[in-house]
């Protein structure tokens, strides 16, 4: 897995998914500021790439949860790579947004799924795992058996952690943090005046991002 994680960072760094920026740092969804970000999604235009993640997906999902009834995506990072992913098994696929639809048929999950059927969720990346766990919660409601989740990346937030703890969802991610900024570093893609601010950012994001937001 360790192989995995390696070739996975150095794929998204290849591409320009992740973005370094210390002095003008990027705002999540959350509010919350970050001096890294990650855009899985163009991965998507490089097949070679994104044969390579959906392949690692597969296993991901042979070895640890074996077989499955349906795949799930999240809304919006985790279609694509989780309708690959169903296609590749042969599995029925669906996506959870992160609410109902205001209009139409007001769904939640589009696709077909049944009370009692297996799923495993698709998602491009973990941060707080607030977005990632409403789609687990959206099937567990219709009845379904979530066996778990996979993601491409994870910053490996102490916060996402407890999150999924709490849920009883069980994730695999092809690559993380420390990899990927392990990585960077071996390919000066990173700099040393930069290194420092990750670290702190890591150790404590939410007074990186107080401290942030007050300059």
């Amino acid at each position: 897995m360790y192989e995995t994680a390696e070739q996975t960072s150095a794929f998204l760094l290849q591409v320009k998914a992740v973005k370094l920026n210390n002095e003008h740092p990027f705002t999540w969804a959350s509010g919350r500021k970050s001096p890294i970000y990650c855009d899985n999604r163009i991965t998507l235009s490089y097949p070679e790439i994104r044969t390579y993640i959906r392949q690692r997906f597969v296993e991901t999902i042979n070895e640890y949860f074996g077989d499955v009834d349906v795949i799930a995506g999240v809304a919006t990072g985790g279609i694509a790579q989780g309708a690959l992913v169903a296609q590749e098994l042969g599995k029925p696929f669906v996506y959870v947004r992160s609410e109902e639809k205001k209009h139409g048929l007001t769904n939640q999950i589009e696709g077909e799924i049944h009370s009692g059927q297996t799923v495993v969720v698709v998602e491009d990346l973990v941060s707080t795992g607030k977005s990632s766990l409403i789609a687990v919660h959206a099937l567990r409601e219709k009845g379904c058996v979530v066996k778990g989740m996979v993601a491409i990346f994870t910053y490996g937030l102490q916060v996402a952690a407890k999150n999924f703890e709490e849920a009883r969802v069980e994730l695999h991610t092809l690559t993380n943090y420390d990899t990927l900024i392990k990585v960077a570093c071996e390919q000066e893609y990173v700099m040393d005046k930069d290194l420092e601010s990750l670290k702190t950012w890591r150790q404590n994001p939410e007074l990186w991002s107080e401290q942030h937001m007050q300059q």
